[in-house]
């Protein structure tokens, strides 16, 4: 494709003109970065927080300075021309060595003081990281800590996070990936429930309860469901399913339905009745910590990463141990190092069957 001032042109003149064209500045270049990765100047402008017109205004300049196309507009997007490609892998290659000035600037400056932003997923983040935060301060007052809760894993070589605990292993490359822990969800009621419907001893009659799911990018819940439960409708079956862990537990606690959770959570909310059914309704997920590994150099980066380490050591919490620990087993570990319980606010409210509208009759008379 020829490039857009250079028809009609002759080649020398055209080579001419490129040898003295001015480097293009980096916002342009992160600006088409954003752009090729959403997909669209709609998604990109959402994403930067910039107008639609201002993207295209940027996109059009960078155009005319490398002198070439770049994108292509599209009823459903932008497409990338053969010669975007190419400024696009260049492009990345500038973005990674611009995150490489930045750790190298913080390598620098050695005192365990300033930010470090550290991505988790929700349920760790809130109930077990949150409550152990004080210590981390008492020890290091001049840390700020950007806590990020979310089921969507960070992209730390992007550096949208320092370092990120994940339940789904990451693959790329320049990033140090340390298995610290497992997780092991099971079935659990609230009290309330159990007084009201009792505790399913079979599959078979499970299936005449009611449960709570959690939907969240890293736990394949979809997935796990068709396995546990092949060919059976939610609707009859699922009283609520819900985005946050903290609402999660909340709906088990008081008495919404039978809903997995990580066996740490008794921890938490010893109210909570495990609820044993066999093998195949424990679930376990490995916890990865990832960071990039010049990262890992940083001096207040590295003291997150130990603490995070730490927080998640088996020898002191056995719960996050690769072996299965049944819950009733853990109240002398749990009673050694007491958490601040984030579910203790939850109203408790005894599950009324009066209340109640479930199709299911098993579920709404029966007692196990």
């Amino acid at each position: 494709m020829q490039s857009l001032s250079d028809r009609g042109v002759p080649s020398e003149e055209r080579q001419e003109a490129r040898s003295h064209a001015l480097p293009p500045d980096w916002e342009g270049i992160r600006i088409f970065l954003e752009v090729a990765r959403c997909g669209s100047f709609r998604s990109a402008s959402d994403r930067l927080g910039q107008g639609v017109n201002a993207l295209r205004r940027r996109i059009e300049e960078l155009e005319h300075q490398l002198n070439t196309t770049l994108i292509t507009r599209h009823v459903d997007g932008i497409r990338i021309t053969s010669e975007g490609e190419e400024i696009l892998a260049a492009a990345k290659r500038m973005e990674l060595a611009s995150f490489g000035l930045v750790r190298a600037r913080d390598r620098a400056a050695p005192a365990i003081a300033g930010e470090v932003r550290l991505a988790v997923t929700e349920g760790l983040g809130s109930l077990w990281l949150t409550p152990r935060m004080a210590g981390l301060h008492h020890k290091f007052p001049r840390l700020l800590v950007d806590l990020s809760c979310a089921m969507k894993s960070a992209d730390v070589l992007r550096l949208e996070a320092d370092a990120a605990i994940q339940l789904t292993k990451p693959s790329a490359p320049d990033l140090k990936v340390v298995k610290i822990g497992r997780l092991h969800a099971i079935p659990f009621a609230g009290q309330s429930y159990v007084e009201t419907y009792g505790i399913p001893r079979t599959k078979e009659e499970f299936l005449q309860h009611r449960i709570v799911l959690q939907i969240a990018d890293q736990t394949r819940t979809s997935e796990i469901y068709e396995r546990l439960f092949p060919g059976i409708p939610q609707r009859g079956f699922v009283a609520m399913r819900n985005n946050a862990s903290t609402a999660h537990v909340a709906a088990i606690s008081n008495g919404v339905g039978i809903g997995w959770a990580p066996t740490y959570v008794r921890t938490v909310d010893n109210s909570i009745v495990p609820i044993d059914i066999s093998d195949d309704f424990r679930l376990p997920f490995d916890i990865w910590l990832t960071y990039h590994t010049d990262a890992g150099r940083i001096p207040r980066v590295r003291k997150i990463i130990d603490w995070v380490i730490d927080a998640f050591d088996p020898r002191k919490f056995p719960w996050f141990g690769d072996e299965f620990v049944h819950p009733d087993h853990l109240s002398k570990e749990s009673a050694a190092s007491p958490l601040l319980s984030v579910v203790e606010s939850f109203p408790k409210r005894h599950c009324d069957p009066a209340d109640q509208s479930w199709s299911s009759a098993g579920a709404r008379s029966r007692v196990v």
